[in-house]
């Protein structure tokens, strides 16, 4: 028996690998890119585009073997929205289609697909179960939820899909959008809120998820949908707040409209000139914190990682890039879970 990750030389991918290897197990990572990482002396590594069928049919599967599915296009870098529909759905759609496909046509039957809480869009409850309406308000959670419904018509002929939906996942390897508020911060200019800031912002760690994703393996891979995200995230102006004071900054928070704030992002959107995806501004004034009450209670799991300790991490990651003369840019693509 062994462990396939498709996107195993990702973001979130290359942590399941490390700590599947470092347990002892057999790990196949399947990825387009292999990048010098140090489990390669114990893992195997097979070049995998997931949007090609023929491409994932060559990545063997045995009957037994646990398969993951790490590999997405996120919202870094952010797209206009004619390149939307063609930047996600290949690769988070078709290319999950292609793995489901091809592990039940290979004999398996267990899998770990993780897909977004973008899922959700609007707030109707609060704090959000896995109960909540699915009604994405862009292509990114909408290509996540298309790619839901196809599992639950493999789970139909048999398939133990277990599905995860982080919160914003930061960690090691990735800034997104963050690099945008850290070079304002780094600068000492305003940072403004959309709306007064009083609202909870959530977090969850690259590691947190996975150990998600092994966890999910080790009670079955059963077929439910799983939030995972931090305890008790505080008020964005608490969260950045408290980040401007302990990098030594003059930046100062700026609380405005949310609803004018947001109509001016919409309408340059509208006009091809996004300065961030509406699937992130237009929940960033709401109380969107999801409940991980179901993956505490089935599988044991809980947060390490507090979002204060988090965001200082990534802050300070990216200092030390900076000063490295890093190009810490948001321009180019990241991979994805």
């Amino acid at each position: 028996m062994k462990h396939v990750i498709f996107g195993g030389d990702g973001f979130v991918g290359r942590y399941l690998a490390k700590d599947l290897v470092e347990r002892g197990e057999k790990v196949l990572v399947a990825d387009i890119h292999k990048t010098d990482l140090p489990h390669y002396k114990s893992a195997e590594y097979v070049h995998c585009d997931v949007t090609n069928s023929a491409s994932v049919s060559g990545v063997k599967i045995a009957k037994g073997d646990m398969v993951y599915n790490m590999s997405a296009m996120m919202l870094s870098p952010i797209q206009k929205r004619i390149d939307r529909y063609p930047f996600f759905y290949p690769v988070n759609t078709f290319g999950a289609a292609n793995i489901m496909a091809h592990t039940y046509a290979s004999g398996g039957r267990q899998l770990v697909q993780f897909t977004t809480d973008m899922v959700y869009g609007k707030t109707v409850q609060s704090p959000q179960d896995e109960k909540h309406p699915i009604e994405p308000i862009g292509h990114y959670g909408a290509s996540k939820a298309a790619t839901e419904e196809i599992a639950e018509s493999w789970r139909e002929k048999g398939m133990n899909i277990t599905i995860i939906r982080p919160r914003l996942i930061i960690g090691p390897g990735r800034l997104g959008i963050l690099g945008k508020l850290f070079k304002l911060i780094d600068m000492g200019l305003p940072v403004p809120m959309i709306g007064s800031g009083k609202n909870p912002y959530q977090f969850i760690s690259v590691f947190d998820c996975a150990e998600a994703a092994r966890l999910a393996w080790e009670h079955g891979v059963p077929n439910k949908a799983y939030n995972i995200g931090s305890d008790n995230p505080p008020p964005v102006k608490v969260l950045l707040g408290d980040l401007i004071k302990s990098a030594g900054s003059k930046s100062i928070l700026i609380p405005t409209p949310g609803f004018a704030v947001k109509w001016t992002l919409a309408t340059l959107d509208w006009f091809n000139v996004p300065i961030m995806d509406p699937e992130q501004y237009m929940i960033a004034d709401e109380y969107c914190v999801r409940d991980t009450t179901a993956i505490k209670a089935d599988f044991g799991w809980e947060p390490k990682y507090r979002d204060e300790d988090m965001l200082k991490d990534a802050y300070a990651e990216y200092r030390k890039a900076v000063d490295a003369g890093v190009d810490v840019g948001n321009s180019t693509v990241v991979a994805a879970e």
